[in-house]
């Protein structure tokens, strides 16, 4: 057995999930939220052990401390030498990256190049890394790249309908984001299914979310683009627009190009929509007090949802299931019904007591419809730690 370290840093938060695999066994969990801060959060979760800590952890160096700190406290590990590999999610790995990679000074680099696509998340992935070197630098160090999983897209899927000289110098092109979580739920249908080359559509589905198309275990087209903005309506972010409305509300609001952006990432989607919050279960409150804006939120979102599910169907040349997973997918009934609803046209059919049901891995779908449906909770951790296992012993 080895003792594997999961670890998903932002910029003033830090995840973290210590698995003992191959067994994928989760020995301990935990977040850090508001790191910079004197009053920052440190939720830590092991064998009986649950606390909530209200501390001081003024930078990422601290939170890293304070977490290795708390796995020997609780006796999870006796010896931090226990710890075999630590996997880091990285949101971006551009066209250099179609597969995990042990850590070295070279990826480090690239790594470092590559934030000019993924300027919020990329330096903090980046943050993460080193930190955990520098504490543990004789564990090994697998960078794990949300991206890595849509290089199998071809290139009609990725290209986008402008100057080709764009993606040449630029690359411009859609990459596509959430593919951990993707690959690991596909993975888990196909298993499911009993069937090795399946083709699954999967909906994730949360505050940010995404569809990924999956044939024969390979990502072959997915919603979100060349950033997480494009796609599905989303808890804040637009989705998918007409990009002449930028330069008219440049012209229209005075707003700078940077102002728009941040209107488009964090003021739209069902916030913008509603006016009342990006999220959904208060969304589904609004509903049931007749909010039309709640009401029409909710119509939107799920009308887009469908039609891109419809459109992968062809895509993939029928699909066997849909698996719904991410927040929203994982939990909401109604959400899930009020999609299928929209597909009937392909004689797929909700088991209404099956369908109510809230992160629990279950097939959804009666047994006279032709398309499977299936909630199942994604794990991007123990994806993360498989992908440890796997280059690590090589």
């Amino acid at each position: 057995m080895k003792k594997v370290l999961s670890v998903n840093a932002g910029s003033s938060s830090l995840k973290f999930k210590l698995i003992d695999m191959p067994e994928e066994i989760t020995l301990a969990e935990g977040n850090f939220e508001r790191i910079g801060k004197n009053d920052a959060i440190f939720n830590f979760k092991a064998q009986q052990i649950k606390e909530k800590n209200v501390v001081s952890i003024l930078n990422h160096e601290k939170a890293v401390q304070l977490l290795v700190e708390s796995l020997t406290a609780s006796k999870v590990i006796k010896d931090l030498k226990e710890i075999k590999g630590i996997g880091h999610r990285v949101v971006h790995g551009g066209e250099k990256f179609n597969d995990s990679v042990i850590i070295d000074d070279e990826v480090i680099k690239e790594i470092d190049v590559l934030k000019e696509l993924a300027p919020l998340h990329n330096p903090h992935n980046l943050t993460g890394i080193k930190i955990f070197q520098k504490l543990l630098p004789n564990v090994p160090s697998i960078a794990v790249f949300d991206t890595a999983f849509h290089q199998s897209m071809a290139k009609e899927a990725f290209l986008y309908g402008v100057p080709y000289e764009w993606y040449e110098k630029y690359g411009i092109r859609k990459y596509g984001f959430h593919g951990t979580s993707h690959e690991y739920v596909s993975n888990r249908v196909s298993k499911l299914l009993g069937k090795e080359n399946a083709n699954v559509i999967v909906c994730h589905l949360g505050n940010g979310g995404s569809i990924c198309a999956v044939k024969n275990g390979k990502s072959i087209d997915t919603t979100m683009g060349f950033t997480p903005l494009t796609g599905l309506i989303m808890g804040t972010r637009s989705g998918d627009i007409d990009p002449a409305i930028i330069p008219f509300m440049i012209n229209k609001t005075n707003k700078t190009i940077t102002e728009i952006e941040n209107d488009l990432n964090k003021k739209s989607g069902l916030l913008g929509i509603s006016g009342i919050s990006n999220d959904s279960r208060e969304i589904e409150e609004g509903i049931k007090n007749g909010n039309k804006r709640c009401i029409l939120a909710q119509n939107m979102y799920t009308r887009k949802i469908a039609s891109y599910i419809a459109s992968y169907h062809v895509l993939l040349g029928g699909a066997d299931a849909i698996a719904f997973t991410g927040g929203i997918g994982e939990n909401s009934s109604q959400t899930r019904q009020e999609i299928v609803e929209r597909l009937t046209v392909l004689n797929i059919d909700l088991d209404k007591n099956l369908n109510d049901v809230r992160g629990i891995e279950r097939l959804i779908s009666t047994k006279k419809s032709e398309i499977k449906c299936f909630v199942v909770p994604t794990n991007e951790e123990v994806m993360i730690a498989r992908n440890v296992i796997r280059l690590t012993s090589q």
